[in-house]
């Protein structure tokens, strides 16, 4: 497959181009994608944009309000506009933050956005311009984890320095690991799937992020460290600046999973990743 990442720095664009070793792999310093108008797009037999700007409270401010949405809205319209006038194939990455995460059931792809941040608007103002694009793959995971900055590299490291945290419970979802992510983009743009928008997560049963902590010290070895959990308002009571997140972020993944999509149980891949972390 003639496959063309953007945003390959990132922890999705790292396993993309693992999986696709033969891929044409651009990081944003190499390319510019509010900006594509030199872009070949027959080239290549997909464009996947897994390129964005993930700081949630950073978002909230000044500069990083515009640069959230020049990476996460205009960079996104600017390919789909490349994408429609010369019929290529394009995939793009979206966060559940798209939704205020009130509803008591797992979320569906047709579910109306309501974001309750400047990032969660910025994502949901890509998603939207994507979906004009007639071949497109729009793919919502929840808490990323791969090589990089993520939760779980910062549990070790707070583990490992004898840390007891204190993380949010209230906020429940599904751990996605970045090869299982590549791995599905891989399979829907391969096996020909329907065009259009999959909640693509983790499997197995949901959990906050303190049970995420919890798993993840135990299986580092430090079940004598407690984690203790609090609510999202108490953590951010002294930074009212910071975002407002989602308290349910878990996806409905049955129409993925009917395309065929392998959604390995986060806590299986979690044991892997502490164990080659610990490792390396």
């Amino acid at each position: 497959m003639r496959a063309l990442i953007l945003g390959a720095g990132g922890q999705v664009g790292r396993a993309l181009a693992a999986a696709l070793p033969d891929a044409t792999a651009l990081t944003r310093a190499e390319f510019d994608i509010a900006d594509p108008a030199d872009l070949d797009w027959p080239a290549f037999d997909v464009v996947v944009n897994a390129g964005a700007f993930t700081d949630v409270d950073g978002a909230e401010t000044a500069d990083g309000r515009a640069a959230a949405w020049r990476a996460n809205a205009t960079g996104p319209g600017a390919l789909a506009a490349v994408a429609r006038r010369q019929r290529g194939i394009l995939v793009h990455l979206s966060s559940e933050y798209v939704f205020d995460g009130t509803a008591d059931r797992p979320y569906v792809e047709e579910d109306p956005v309501a974001p309750l941040s400047a990032y969660g608007a910025s994502k949901a103002a890509g998603d939207l311009v994507v979906q004009s694009v007639e071949r497109h793959y729009l793919l919502r995971p929840t808490w990323v984890v791969g090589e990089g900055r993520n939760f779980v590299r910062t549990m070790l490291a707070l583990a490992g320095r004898g840390i007891s945290p204190t993380v949010v419970d209230d906020q429940i979802g599904r751990p996605t690991f970045a090869p299982d992510l590549a791995a599905a983009i891989v399979h829907l743009v391969t096996t020909q799937a329907p065009f259009g928008t999959y909640h693509v997560t983790g499997g197995g049963e949901p959990a906050s992020w303190a049970e995420v902590a919890r798993e993840t010290y135990a299986l580092a070895g430090h079940a004598d460290l407690t984690v203790t959990g609090t609510t999202t308002a108490a953590y951010f009571a002294d930074r009212p600046a910071a975002a407002k997140r989602p308290l349910n972020s878990v996806l409905d993944t049955a129409k993925a999973e009917a395309a065929g999509v392998d959604l390995p149980d986060w806590r299986a891949r979690l044991a892997e990743y502490v164990g080659s972390s610990q490792t390396a």
